[in-house]
């Protein structure tokens, strides 16, 4: 019986594509070049499947010109880069990774929002100029997490899993959503309260964006936003670029709105605006959230199980799309 063929569209772990082999005819990209929308389109012709990141965009055009596609599985949690509305229309099935990267990038998170805090990338690169040459009382000085508020806008598995890593610090944990949690959730996540927006922002210490990316959550956090923060508190994202508007977000930082924000991901990465790399009060990371070997093989595996079982007329474990599996 001849295999179905699939593109892999970025590099991957060699075992995985080795995996994947057993069940399809495998073009895999492990120079990892950046597809243009163009290139995408050409490399999918004749396939049947794509295991994709999130730099290949799936939409209304790309599917109209393969119409032999069955199923994309996106290996990411995000899937704003998949038109879901569109695979629907073409009946092309969609998945992505949930889960299995939660706890990696509730530690990353917690890490990022410490080290933006306790002002440690701007400490290192201070040393590492050569201008230490004394210790002074008011050195780097930062505030505190421990006894903190901590808001948290977006409250999905993610977000409960930061959560349950501030009962450690003794903070009060407020979080807004776009629904209240359940009690007994609620109370795992160190007895969040449930707040508006304008609230979480006008009490919170530190903020931390762990919402998805869509046209609703566009700019979540722009210029009318970021003055509602005390300005000693800061601000990290880790969810996607676009949740921030990063043009306010560097006047605010340049102007002392708040103190100080940590970010692992921008608007139209990875060309990030410029003028952060030339601010001192932001800690600025290349989107490895999920950066764990165990984890990135995890996501791995998840995308190509739920390859292989939407390929064979299985339903896949995370699909994102509702019509019924007829393949």
């Amino acid at each position: 019986m001849t295999k179905p063929h699939i593109l892999v569209a970025r590099a991957i772990f060699p075992e995985v594509l080795a995996r994947l082999a057993e069940h399809f005819e495998v073009e895999s990209n492990q120079e990892d070049e950046i597809y243009s929308q163009q290139q995408l389109t050409g490399r999918l012709q004749g396939k049947q499947g794509a295991l994709i990141t999130g730099s290949a965009r799936i939409n209304e055009q790309v599917l109209a010109a393969v119409p032999g596609l069955r199923m994309v599985a996106n290996m990411a949690v995000g899937y704003d880069n998949i038109d879901t509305a569109a695979c629907e229309r073409f009946q092309v099935l969609a998945s992505n990774t949930p889960d299995v990267l939660n706890e990696t990038t509730a530690d990353f998170g917690w890490a990022l929002m410490m080290a933006t805090a306790r002002r440690i990338t701007e400490a290192e690169h201070w040393l590492r100029a050569g201008k230490w040459t004394k210790w002074r009382y008011d050195s780097f000085i930062g505030p505190d997490l421990h006894g903190s508020t901590l808001g948290i806008i977006g409250m999905g598995r993610i977000g409960q899993a930061i959560a349950r890593r501030s009962t450690g610090f003794n903070m009060q944990v407020l979080y807004h959503n776009r629904s209240r949690l359940a009690p007994e959730l609620e109370q795992a996540a160190n007895q969040a309260q449930f707040v508006s927006k304008e609230q979480l922002l006008r009490e919170s210490d530190h903020v931390i964006l762990v919402l998805p990316y869509s046209a609703a959550t566009h700019h979540t956090i722009a210029g009318a936003e970021l003055a509602l923060m005390k300005p000693t508190a800061t601000l990290t994202n880790i969810a996607r670029g676009g949740i921030v508007d990063d043009q306010a977000l560097i006047h605010a930082l340049r102007n002392k709105t708040i103190a100080a924000a940590g970010l692992d991901v921008f608007e139209n990465e990875p060309a990030l605006h410029p003028d952060f790399l030339g601010l001192t009060n932001v800690v600025l990371t290349p989107h490895i959230a999920s950066a764990s070997e165990k984890t990135r093989l995890a996501m791995a595996n998840c995308a190509a199980d739920n390859l292989i079982a939407g390929l064979s007329g299985q339903r896949p474990p995370n699909l994102l799309t509702s019509f019924p599996v007829q393949l």
